[in-house]
């Protein structure tokens, strides 16, 4: 290991050298197969019991890693990504572990700010592969696909031997697979409604699972949270021996000017004073990541007599990318791609755009998953969508497209709702009603509505230039 951090107190066994060259196509497909055929994420038996004696075979690799925890509603991906930028800029080599994926699943575990390559994927998957069919043979429900892939991540920052591990949850907190960490910083992003069904019906019920990550000995780093969402984080912090700072007591918002590329941002700390700050990403809810992910690096480098270094805030900042994240996917018309699916990411959404105005009218492609709050969401979108194209996005799941019509019409009213039942015509009208149509008339297209509908339109979008396909 290098930086900063130093060794790990502890070592694992599971430290193979990085795997040579690119993997045989087969070999890579025998994986995702095999990973796929195992429970899909939104399949839950919630429990801590199989990834534990998943970790418990491999002879516990997770006891390696100094891990920064990020759990929340939204933000939650931007925010770690903002991390690990931050400490590699200090000098640390990182591990990122982020769900879900929008293209490819090897997204997930990223080393030193690059996914691992297709080769090192299938290695590590050999080698967590025993410990998974030995738990599966042992009880009634097998190790699911997220708690396999977490296991991966962890033997592959082991075998990189990175500095630290910046680990987002999956779900909730207290029994997601990745609870087998011990975060000595826990961050918690903006809470609210979202998977109810397993989370609880409230925020305070679901603020209660996700403060489940909070273990002794550590500092949970707060956002902007519902009084209620913080008497719950100091109550389990109390609890188990932890200390909570407020990311709004640490880091000071002394400025924010809002552009069409972005922002820029005046940070202060107790120790560092930074104006002119860039940060390439739309929204004031970003720069509110931003501030977290200062405050929650600022704690991990003082437990090791360390600070901020001014240039490396520049750096990492500057260099920040969000994809799915209102990502400009092309300029002409403007394209904007966002993974929101829950009407408080969507309403954060609409407050983006109305502040940056990258269009002057705006068609929103919209797919999304079933058991979401469509509703919510387009309630959210009532002010700056002018016409709304219902589609699909690939998904078993996703919500009929006739079924999303519907509530659409009741929420804008039917001469604002369009239905196209696959993505890429849905792409394609949208794109033919974003032409420009005299002076000053800039339209514009979001797609939006689940972390699949981006993903998928990602893909479509950059592979293929033109406006139609």
């Amino acid at each position: 290991m290098s930086g900063l951090a130093g060794g790990p107190s502890t070592s694992a066994p599971v430290r193979p050298a990085p795997g040579p060259g690119p993997a045989d196509p087969a070999d890579l497909a025998e994986v995702e197969r095999a990973l796929l055929a195992r429970w899909p994420e939104n399949r839950l038996e919630p429990s801590l019991d199989r990834i534990r004696a998943v970790v418990a075979a491999l002879d516990h690799p997770q006891r390696a890693l100094p891990v920064v925890h990020v759990t929340g509603t939204n933000g939650k991906t931007t925010t770690a990504s903002m991390i690990d930028g931050l400490l590699r800029a200090s000098g640390l080599s990182v591990g990122r572990f982020t769900s879900p994926h929008l293209e490819s699943v090897r997204e997930r575990i990223v080393v030193d700010g690059e996914p691992v390559d297709e080769a090192r994927f299938v290695e590590v998957y050999r080698l967590v592969r025993p410990a998974l069919e030995r738990v599966d043979r042992a009880g009634a429900v097998p190790v699911s696909f997220f708690e396999a892939i977490t296991a991966m991540a962890v033997v592959a920052f082991v075998g990189a031997g990175v500095d630290v591990a910046v680990v987002e949850v999956g779900m909730g907190g207290s029994w997601d697979a990745t609870n087998v960490l011990d975060g000595e910083v826990a961050v918690l992003t903006p809470i609210a409604l979202d998977h109810t069904e397993y989370l609880g019906p409230d925020e305070v019920a679901i603020a209660g699972e996700k403060a489940g990550i909070i273990k002794a000995g550590a500092t949970a780093v707060l956002a902007a949270q519902l009084p209620e969402v913080e008497r719950v984080v100091h109550r389990r912090a109390s609890g188990v021996g932890a200390r909570v700072r407020a990311a709004a007591d640490a880091v000071e918002l002394v400025a924010r000017a809002a552009d069409p590329d972005g922002q820029t941002l005046h940070l202060r700390t107790g120790s560092v004073d930074l104006p002119g700050l860039r940060l390439p990403l739309l929204g004031a809810h970003q720069g509110e990541n931003a501030r977290v992910a200062m405050a929650a690096v600022e704690e991990f480098l003082a437990r090791r007599d360390a600070g901020l270094d001014p240039a490396a805030v520049r750096r990492a900042l500057a260099a920040v990318v969000a994809p799915g994240r209102l990502e400009v996917v092309r300029r002409d018309p403007p394209v904007l791609v966002d993974a929101s699916h829950n009407p408080h990411g969507m309403a954060v959404t609409a407050a983006a755009l109305a502040e940056a105005r990258p269009a002057t009218r705006l068609a929103v492609v919209l797919a999304v998953l079933e058991g979401k709050d469509a509703t919510g969401m387009l309630e959210a979108l009532r002010g700056c969508a002018d016409l709304v194209v219902v589609t699909t996005n690939g998904s078993p799941r996703c919500t009929r497209p006739a079924d999303l019509a519907g509530v659409a019409r009741e929420v804008l009213g039917a001469d604002r709702v369009l239905v196209e039942p696959h993505l890429a015509a849905a792409l394609d009208r949208a794109l033919r009603w974003a032409r420009p149509g005299g002076a000053g008339d800039r339209p514009g297209v979001l797609v939006t509505g689940s972390v699949v509908t981006a993903g998928h339109a990602r893909t479509l979008l950059r592979g293929h230039p033109g406006d139609h396909w």
